[in-house]
C-alpha cells in the first residue's frame, strides 16, 4: 500500500489534478500519525462532512492485531442529517424515469472497477480475507448485484391491471436505512442498497466499523459517478449508537439489516416502536445431509468450502455435515484431511487457503466453543485450541474438525462462525431430516446422492430458505434468505428489487388501457 499522503501533500495533488481536468480525490483522508490513514468525514447529501463527533474508530489489521485505519463514530446528529437529506432527495429520485436510474448506476458500476484494486488490498487487512479471496469473490459481489439488478430490473411489474378493473401499482417504499455487516462488506452493501436505489428509494447506509475502508471507496465510487445528493448517504459508527439510531428514525421507512440474529433481534425491537418495515438477514447453523449413495470424497471437499472460505465466517457455511452411520468413519477421514490440507497463512500469503479472524473478540469467541465442544464430549479430531504454529500476533485459528457431535450440543446448536465442523451420524433419512430441522436457524442445508431426484425430495423436507443440491454454487437470480430466526428478508434477484417496492390499488375507474 502506498504511504498515506499528508495535507499538504493532498492540497498540492488537488491542484495540479484539477488544472489539467482530471477528477480530484474525494475521500476525506487525514493523517492521525505518520503511520495510521485516517476517515474523519461522513457523506451526507452528496458532500463530505465532519460528523457531530470527533470521536474515531481504531480499525484493526487481522493479521497483526495492530491499528491500520481510524474512521469517524456518527451518532444521533448525523442520522437526523442523513435521513432528511435523503427525505428530501426522495421525491424527485423516485419520479425519474427507470431508464434514468438505470444510467446513473450503471454509472457507479463503471467507476467501481478503478475502485476494486485498493478495495481487495483494504480487505486483506481490515477483514483478513487471502488475496485471492479478496479479488475473485469480495469485491466482485458489487458487480454481482449490480449488475445483475439492472438487468432483471425491467421484469419488474410497476403497474397491473387486475382482471375486474383496478389497477396496482407498485412504488419505492421510500427512506431505506440499510445496516451491513463485516464478513461480506461489499455483498451486503451492493445487495441492499443498489436495488432498493434502482426501483426509486432513496438511502441511509450504515456500514460495519469493522471493514469500514472498503465502503468508503464504495462510497466514492457513488459520488464519482454522479449519483444525485441525498440519494445515497453513508455513516460510519457503531450499532448501539448509530445503527439503532437508524432503525428508530420516524423519518426511515425501511430498514434492511444483515448481522447476528441477537442484533437482528434488537433492530426488529426498535423498528417496530414506529411501525416500520424491518427485514432482517441473520445467522445459520446450516447442515450438510449426506444420503448413503452420496459421493463422499467429491461432496465432503465440495460442502466443507463453504465453511473454510472466507474463514468460516458466512451466515450459510454448512457448519454440521449429517453422514449415515455405515459410511461414517469414511466422512470423518475424508474431513480431517481437507481440513489439514487447509493452509492457514497471512492475507498476502499466495499459498495461504484462508486468513485469520476478522477481530480478537471474534478469535476468542471461536476459541470458546471449541472448547466448549471438548468439555461436552465431542471427539475432536483435528485442529483444535489455539493459534496455527508460527502465527502468533494475527487472529488465526486452526481449522477444526469435530466427530461423534450430539445435535444437542453447543458447537451443533450455536453459530460459531469460524473454521469449525461438527459432524453428527444418523440411522435413518428420517431421523437425519429431523436432526437437520433441529435447529432455531434456517439459512441454509445441502443434500448429497447419486440420485439428484431423491436429493430433492430430502430438500423440500428440510425448513431452510435455500438447499444447495449436489453442488454449493449460488445463482444472483434467485433469492437468498431464511426461514424461522435466520430472517425473513429475500435478497438478490428480482425479489431483492421487490423487497423495496409497495402496492398501491388505484379502484374505482382508472383507465382501461395502461
Amino acid at each position: 500500500m502506498r504511504s498515506p499522503l499528508l495535507a499538504a501533500d493532498i492540497a498540492a495533488l488537488c491542484r495540479a489534478r484539477a488544472l489539467r481536468g482530471a477528477p480530484v480525490p474525494l475521500l476525506p483522508r487525514t493523517m492521525a500519525s505518520a503511520a495510521i490513514p485516517t476517515w474523519e468525514k461522513v457523506y451526507i447529501n452528496g458532500q463530505w462532512s465532519r460528523p457531530s463527533s470527533a470521536n474515531l474508530f481504531d480499525v484493526i489489521d487481522s493479521n497483526t492485531g495492530k491499528v491500520c485505519a481510524r474512521v469517524p463514530a456518527a451518532g444521533v446528529a448525523d442520522v437526523d442529517k442523513a435521513v432528511a437529506a435523503a427525505r428530501e432527495a426522495f421525491v424527485s429520485w423516485a419520479e425519474k424515469s427507470l431508464d434514468e436510474r438505470k444510467a446513473v448506476l450503471q454509472k457507479v458500476l463503471e467507476t467501481w472497477q478503478g475502485k476494486k484494486a485498493q478495495a481487495a488490498e483494504w480487505l486483506c487487512k481490515e477483514l483478513g480475507c487471502t488475496a485471492t479471496f479478496a479479488k475473485t469473490v469480495q469485491v466482485n459481489m458489487v458487480d454481482f448485484h449490480l449488475g445483475t439488478s439492472l438487468k432483471l430490473v425491467d421484469m419488474v411489474k410497476f403497474e397491473e391491471k387486475m382482471a375486474f378493473g383496478s389497477l396496482v401499482v407498485r412504488e419505492p417504499i421510500g427512506v431505506v436505512g440499510c445496516i451491513t455487516p463485516w464478513n461480506y462488506p461489499l455483498n451486503q452493501i451492493a445487495a441492499k442498497v443498489f436495488p432498493a436505489m434502482l426501483v426509486g428509494c432513496t438511502i441511509v447506509l450504515k456500514p460495519s466499523e469493522v471493514t469500514p475502508v472498503c465502503a468508503y471507496l464504495l462510497a466514492e465510487a457513488v459520488h464519482e459517478a454522479g449519483v444525485p445528493p441525498g440519494v445515497f448517504n453513508m455513516l460510519m459508527g457503531d450499532g448501539p449508537n448509530c445503527g439503532e439510531a437508524v432503525a428508530a428514525h420516524p423519518g426511515v421507512d425501511m430498514v434492511s439489516f444483515t448481522g447476528s440474529t441477537r442484533a437482528g433481534r434488537r433492530i426488529s425491537e426498535v423498528g417496530a416502536q414506529t411501525l416500520k418495515v424491518v427485514r432482517t438477514e441473520l445467522g445459520g447453523k446450516s447442515a450438510a445431509l449426506l444420503l448413503e449413495d452420496a459421493d463422499l470424497p467429491k461432496l465432503v471437499p465440495k460442502f466443507m468450502q463453504t465453511l473454510m472460505n472466507n474463514s468460516g465466517q458466512s451466515c450459510n457455511a454448512l457448519s454440521r455435515m449429517l453422514v449415515p452411520k455405515t459410511r461414517y468413519d469414511e466422512a470423518v477421514e475424508l474431513a480431517k484431511k481437507v481440513a489439514e490440507k487447509t493452509v492457514v497463512s497471512f492475507a498476502q500469503d499466495e499459498k495461504a487457503s484462508i486468513g485469520p479472524l476478522s477481530s480478537q473478540a471474534q478469535w476468542e469467541k471461536v476459541q470458546g466453543y471449541i472448547q466448549t465442544g471438548i468439555k461436552e464430549g465431542a471427539r475432536l479430531v483435528t485442529g483444535g485450541s489455539g493459534k496455527p504454529d508460527g502465527l502468533s500476533d494475527g487472529f488465526f485459528v486452526k481449522p477444526t474438525v469435530f466427530a461423534d457431535v450430539d445435535n444437542k450440543m453447543t458447537i451443533a446448536q450455536e453459530e460459531i462462525f469460524g473454521p469449525v465442523l461438527s459432524i453428527i451420524p444418523y440411522t435413518t433419512e428420517e431421523e437425519a431430516v429431523r436432526i437437520a430441522n433441529d435447529t432455531v436457524y434456517g439459512l441454509n442445508n445441502a443434500v448429497g446422492s447419486a440420485s439428484p431426484e431423491k436429493a430433492v425430495a430430502v430438500a423440500r423436507k428440510l425448513r431452510s430458505g435455500m438447499v444447495m443440491i449436489n453442488d454449493t454454487s449460488v445463482m444472483p437470480d434467485a433469492p437468498f434468505g431464511g426461514y424461522k430466526q435466520s430472517g425473513n428478508a429475500r435478497e438478490w434477484g428480482l425479489m431483492g428489487l421487490e423487497e423495496y417496492l409497495v402496492t398501491k390499488t388505484l379502484a374505482g375507474k382508472p383507465p382501461s388501457k395502461l
